[in-house]
């Protein structure tokens, strides 16, 4: 098979994750691999003029987009305790009319904001690694962050308002579905979804036991080079759900559909 191209975020899950697979550090077969490195919600634009052949996907871009992706068993990020977190410069609920950053439109952040807040709709969809000096600055009055955010907004003066992922976990008991990687449907990658996923399987597998042979590669493209941030990323990003979503994962992502859907979000 021809070399396929896989867009994924420069984020220090994605890149642990899919390390082994790019430098050959497990065995490939035949297939060879072109990546593509983007912020997510870059990723979830490009991905409606599909772009690439396997990419990462906000939940949220993906429930838009079904009828083009597939979602793979494997690399996904999605558990408990990992939600995207609003922030303000006080920990009180933004009033009506409070300008809202938010790291794109296509986000599962701006999704879950919705979802808990409906009326909050003075949004402006911004890169995630500018949402804190942006909150910090009194540009706006709150901002949703995701990633390495969680772990260095108190260094911004930030407080947080609420965690949209502990909300969701009590709303639904399930853990939350954040991003996956997936398939496009109309290529004959398609056919060779299994073997796709035992590689980003084997991928994650190799970088768990061999936690130092991706911190090169992790800390070219990482916003935050601090070890102890970068292994926190980690731990809480990648885990059993990015070796297999399984029963549980499946149910969350449903669940996810069906409340965007009875709140007519999507």
């Amino acid at each position: 098979m021809e070399s396929l191209d896989i867009g994924f975020s420069t984020c220090p899950n994605d890149t642990f994750i899919f390390h082994a697979m790019l430098h050959g550090c497990i065995n490939t077969g035949e297939f060879g691999f072109t990546p593509h490195l983007h912020d997510v919600e870059e990723l979830n634009i490009r991905a409606f003029s599909r772009a690439f052949h396997i990419t990462k996907l906000s939940f949220h871009a993906w429930l838009k987009l079904r009828d083009r992706y597939e979602i793979l068993d494997s690399g996904a990020a999605l558990g408990y305790g990992c939600g995207p977190l609003l922030v303000g410069r006080s920990s009180g609920i933004p009033k009506h009319g409070a300008r809202i950053a938010v790291p794109g439109e296509h986000t599962t952040a701006w999704l879950l904001l919705k979802l808990w807040k409906p009326e909050m709709s003075n949004v402006e969809f911004i890169q995630f690694d500018n949402i804190l000096d942006g909150v910090r600055s009194g540009k706006y009055d709150a901002g949703v962050i995701i990633h390495e955010g969680r772990f260095i907004y108190h260094q911004y003066d930030c407080r947080k308002i609420v965690d949209l992922g502990e909300w969701w976990e009590e709303e639904t008991g399930s853990p939350i579905p954040l991003g996956c990687i997936a398939l496009l449907k109309d290529h004959p990658v398609i056919d060779y979804k299994k073997e796709i996923e035992s590689l980003i399987r084997r991928s994650v597998e190799y970088a768990f036991e061999n936690r130092s042979a991706s911190r090169e590669y992790v800390k070219l493209h990482a916003q935050e080079l601090d070890d102890d941030v970068i292994d926190g990323h980690i731990d809480l990003y990648v885990n059993d759900f990015t070796i297999s979503l399984g029963d549980k994962g499946a149910k969350a992502v449903r669940t996810l559909e069906e409340m965007a859907q009875w709140k007519k979000i999507l």
